[in-house]
């Protein structure tokens, strides 16, 4: 894209760095540049200067993804009450114009800018923040459900048990994440059920950013024969639990390098449907893998023993306890989706066509790796570990300071100071110390008692059309 005012693009991009504490000489103040931002417009042609231009549609769409109401019509009146506050004229409150403007917007752009954002923070982790030196990267797919339109049940049909008129538009989303600092630097969408949908599939896509050295930490869908010859083609180490479903663990075997701790050979597969005849046969006739069993103490936790494999093979240069600590850190996968699907509110999309969709998913990546970098922000200046602090809290103090970030100074020492208020604010909200914490899995408080609904809506209103009419 080429704007008729570069004064007024570097504006607008500095407006929107300064609400992600970008500005300044803060840590981590170069995840979010100009650069970055003109790269991934660079493809957008056609774009006149007018009220929604490309930055502030991202900036209004950050603000409804961020806000507990996720309407159109309450972010278009936040860009009223900006525009007022800056003695501008209001635009119209109507919402098309705004949907019109997400539209345009390829949606290349959002996930080149929020990808960038996840991989510049990652790329600048301070050395006491790795794992034994090493970049560390989670990997986990969840699901997310969208408005019932044909549009959407076209591109993300629904499960094949559902009635039709039931149930609602389901896609499968995978997120490699990185285990310091909690931000996204790839995903990858697909739909729920058919092949080449599975998790497996779409990390393959994914893992084009992972480099050599760095570890992968991920569940026993991943810990086969094909996944793990790939990586070690790429140079990358793998982390995972053993598939019991495929592979049994027999510690009488292999070579012994302690209690429950050997090397074994996994010979290739007859077949692997996955892959062509050609594929196949580059793959090596077999690989040594690390096996290692851990047991389970704690009372209240419900796995008592598991295996956790990996390609980490030196057992003076990582022992057993450093797998067993690391594969417990892939809780922490659990805890980022939880953040971006209840905190943030993306378990149910709002958009009526799979586009949209997926744009309202990069958004909301987005706003959340920035919200990580404000956090490793905060972690930097008080010297903690930024998996100590709270996502919700950080999230409910941005929010809380967003009127002073916007409207209330605009001197650069008075920003510096709000800047630093906010991050002390944020660093107050820690995560509580509680590795062995456990509890039921109950629901206390009860909910309505209406019964579910199994029939399309609009045949139930029928029938309940006609019951009225009777009397």
């Amino acid at each position: 894209m080429r704007p008729l005012n570069q004064g007024w693009f570097r504006q607008q991009v500095q407006f929107l760095r300064r609400q992600f504490l970008q500005d300044g000489d803060l840590p981590f103040t170069d995840v979010l540049t100009e650069e970055a931002i003109a790269q991934a417009l660079a493809t957008v042609t056609g774009w006149l200067d007018r009220i929604f231009s490309p930055l502030v549609t991202l900036w209004v769409f950050l603000g409804q993804v961020l806000s507990a109401d996720h309407s159109c019509r309450a972010a278009v009146a936040r860009l009223i009450t900006h525009r007022l506050a800056r003695g501008q004229r209001p635009c119209s409150g109507e919402t098309g114009a705004y949907c019109q403007a997400r539209q345009r917007l390829p949606e290349k752009f959002f996930g080149d800018v929020a990808c960038s954002v996840g991989r510049a923070l990652d790329a600048q982790a301070e050395q006491c923040w790795l794992w034994k030196g090493r970049r560390v990267y989670l990997f986990d797919g969840t699901t997310v459900t969208m408005p019932d339109t044909p549009e959407n049940q076209e591109a993300y049909p629904q499960v094949y048990n559902q009635k039709a008129g039931l149930g609602f538009p389901i896609a499968r989303i995978g997120a490699l994440t990185s285990l310091w600092c909690g931000a996204i630097v790839n995903l990858g969408f697909c739909c729920y059920a058919g092949k080449g949908q599975g998790e497996v599939s779409l990390l393959r896509r994914l893992w084009d950013v992972l480099l050599p050295g760095d570890v992968l930490l991920a569940d026993s869908l991943i810990s086969n024969f094909t996944n793990i010859s790939l990586l070690q083609a790429r140079g990358v180490e793998l982390v995972s639990r053993l598939n019991k479903a495929h592979r049994k663990a027999d510690f009488r075997r292999g070579q012994r390098l302690g209690d429950d701790d050997h090397l074994v050979r996994w010979f290739k597969p007859t077949s692997i449907r996955s892959l062509d005849w050609k594929a196949y046969k580059a793959l090596p006739e077999y690989i040594t893998i690390r096996e290692t069993r851990v047991r389970v103490k704690q009372p209240g936790f419900r796995t008592r023993s598991l295996v956790v494999v990996t390609t980490l093979l030196d057992a003076q240069q990582t022992t057993k306890e450093d797998l067993a600590t690391l594969y417990r850190g892939r809780w922490n996968n659990e805890l980022d989706l939880r953040s971006l699907k209840s905190t943030m509110q993306m378990r149910e999309l709002r958009c009526k066509t799979p586009e949209l969709v997926r744009k309202e998913v990069w958004t909301h990546i987005l706003a959340y790796n920035l919200i990580r970098t404000i956090m490793a922000q905060a972690a930097a200046k008080h010297d903690i570990a930024p998996r100590s602090l709270s996502f919700k809290g950080t999230m409910q103090t941005l929010e809380a300071f967003q009127p002073l970030l916007e409207f209330g100074v605009t001197d650069a020492a008075g920003r510096m100071g709000l800047y630093h208020d906010l991050l002390d604010a944020i660093a107050t909200h820690r995560v509580g110390d509680r590795p062995d914490r456990y509890e039921p899995r109950l629901k206390k408080r009860r909910r309505n008692y209406y019964d579910w609904l199994t029939k399309p809506r609009a045949e139930i209103k029928r029938q309940m059309a006609k019951r009225l009419a009777k009397n």
